[in-house]
């Protein structure tokens, strides 16, 4: 019969474009369509008369009777959603009439519900299976539950939330898809939680176990078939606080934050903390194995622990709100408790995501200058059978600002951490922040440096150098004071290791000597241009094929007067010339005399009249 999503499908349906009033207007339509189909329809103008109860010989008969019943009771839930939505801007709670019209329609929507339960449980009539009764009185705990929260009655609005919550654990065991999930986290859950609230339950037990505990075990039909789809549900074993939900048996009571241990008393960010911990299991054992090489697959499998880790720091945030609007001061111990655990959880989650920065880096936190960085497995596979790929300037300058990227995303980072609660009075955590603040802006100045060098700019690559050696030996200086508290088989975090500060060092000393050597040479260079004399020079014309860097030298662009220079020539020019040279040793020859003709007279031509041609 599909109850649960016949009802959730055709909220989404009507909500995604319209509001409460759209729904019921649809409702209304659907509803006169089902009565015409089962020929009860009041017709025009004709007088009323109640139409009798449906039975379960009419369900069996015909299930239209199974989408009137949730019609009617989706027409009164949709009313008062209505009123609800339209009096959710006054400043005063709702109220007098609007309040009792709000509840009369909740009421007659829960009692239209149950009495479909009471219909589908004669299954031998109905043909109605344990799924659909499940489905069924879940659906009516919901609404009975709306009605109790609107008439403020805590303690049964709790037990028909949790009934609800229950039952709807148990099918999402056994059937596929996220309509039970989203109707727990958007509807049940919260429920729950504020009616425990109203009723005195204490935080440090989780939504799970409220539920379970305020679940009527005196209904022996509904917890017989409850255990059938889920036998582990309605168990107890080991101690509530320490059970937290059922896939967390492990959630921490205490957190340690600086030596200093606080009790976590809301079961929300005990889960959370939890879940951070498996979270991190999980990317120790994925950075371990050999499926993870590549810088992007390392840093996607920090998501798991930064989602987990942000959970944490939401609970915690949400946790101190609610105190905020009991009214609770700033001195309280709850107050002060949850401040401490904030800083904590807010500083691991910070932790994590400078870790997937130093990832993303590369070797070393990319201290390196890579010179074709390998971004897929087979380059990575075949790059030492083949021969390295030197990159353009372009693209390593490109990869460079990449870098100052990432340096300068941790070191906002980092200042984030200082404005956590307490850290400003903690001088030995703003010491080992700071320390690690250096050790980044000497990545980031060796990062800029080295586009300087790529350009044939020195002079600013040493100055980079020599800035970021500084921070380098301020760093290490703390770090060989105090110790790197970080292992070497640990996941990358805002810890930074020993062997990294020392590679570090000894790579910037190098750099550093390179540096000086290269300006040296340029100021050498610089000081022989400088000093050769202009008459030493050659002259413009034959030093075409050079860019005159300082300038040209306009005052000799050629030799005048110029000069005889020898040229090299070949035989073949002599060859030429063999009958006019005059060598040694060689008989002058006379030269030939050409017989010459006497001139024959010119003939006068003819011209026609007045000097004209014919």
């Amino acid at each position: 019969m599909d109850i649960t999503n016949f009802v959730v499908s055709a909220r989404n349906q009507a909500l995604l474009y319209g509001d409460y009033n759209t729904y019921h207007r649809q409702l209304a339509k659907k509803l006169h369509n089902s009565r015409k189909r089962l020929n009860i329809v009041t017709k025009n103008r004709g007088k009323f008369t109640k139409k009798d109860a449906v039975t379960a010989e009419k369900l069996a008969e015909n299930h239209e009777y199974l989408h009137l019943q949730l019609l009617t009771a989706e027409r009164a839930w949709a009313h008062a959603m209505r009123f609800k939505a339209v009096h959710s801007a006054d400043t005063k709670r709702i109220t007098g009439r609007t309040r009792s019209h709000i509840i009369s329609r909740l009421d007659k929507g829960a009692r239209a519900a149950e009495h479909l339960v009471e219909v589908l449980s004669d299954s031998s009539t109905s043909g109605a299976s344990d799924t659909d009764i499940l489905e069924a009185r879940a659906y009516a705990s919901l609404l009975r539950g709306a009605t109790q929260f609107e008439k403020q009655s805590w303690e049964p609005c709790l037990r028909s939330y949790a009934t609800a919550r229950i039952i709807y654990t148990a099918l999402s065991t056994s059937m596929k898809g996220d309509v039970f999930k989203d109707l727990l986290s958007e509807t049940i859950d919260p429920s729950i939680r504020y009616a425990a609230y109203q009723s005195k339950v204490p935080r440090t037990l989780a939504i799970p176990t409220i539920a379970r505990k305020a679940f009527p075990s005196s209904d022996l039909a509904l917890v017989e078939q409850i255990n059938k789809l889920a036998p582990d549900l309605l168990k107890k074993s080991g101690s509530d606080a320490q059970k937290g939900q059922v896939g967390a048996p492990n959630a921490p009571q205490t957190i340690t934050w600086r030596s200093r241990e606080v009790k976590i008393e809301d079961a929300a960010i005990a889960i959370a903390l939890a879940s951070t911990d498996t979270a991190t299991a999980h990317l120790a054992e994925k950075l371990a194995s050999s499926d993870v090489i590549l810088p992007k697959e390392m840093a996607a499998a920090y998501d798991e622990v930064l989602i987990a880790s942000q959970d944490a720091a939401d609970a915690t945030k949400r946790a101190i709100d609610e105190l905020k609007e009991e009214g609770v001061s700033q001195n309280d111990p709850r107050i002060q408790s949850l401040q401490i655990t904030r800083t904590a959880v807010n500083y691991q989650m910070i932790s994590w995501r400078i870790g997937r920065n130093r990832v993303l880096s590369g070797e070393h936190d990319g201290a390196l200058l890579d010179s074709a960085p390998t971004t897929t497995r087979k380059a990575k596979k075949d790059a030492s059978s083949r021969k390295p790929k030197v990159e353009p300037t372009g693209r390593k300058i490109s990869r460079l600002k990449d870098k100052v990227v990432l340096y300068d995303s941790t070191l906002q980072s980092i200042d984030s951490i200082k404005e956590l609660p307490g850290v400003a009075a903690d001088e030995g955590l703003l010491e080992q922040l700071n320390a690690t603040a250096k050790y980044f802006h000497a990545l980031k100045s060796l990062a800029i440096a080295r586009s300087h060098s790529l350009i044939n700019q020195s002079l600013n690559a040493l100055a980079l150098t020599k800035h970021a050696f500084d921070e380098c030996e301020q760093s290490a200086a703390f770090f060989s004071k105090h110790g790197a508290s970080s292992s070497e088989s640990s996941p990358l975090n805002i810890e930074i290791r020993q062997s990294d500060i020392q590679f570090l060092h000894n790579l910037l000393k190098g750099e550093l000597q390179r540096c000086r050597a290269i300006v040296e040479i340029d100021n050498l260079r610089q000081k022989t241009t400088n000093t050769t004399p202009p008459e030493a020079r050659s002259p413009l014309v034959q030093r075409l094929f050079e860019y005159p860097a300082g300038g040209a030298d306009l005052t000799r662009l050629v030799d005048f007067p110029p000069k005889v220079d020898p040229i090299p020539v070949k035989p073949l020019f002599f060859d030429v010339a063999w009958n006019y040279i005059d060598y040694p040793g060689k008989a002058p020859t006379a030269a030939p005399v050409s017989e010459e003709k006497p001139a024959e007279p010119a003939q006068p031509q003819k011209r026609g009249w007045f000097g004209f041609g014919r």
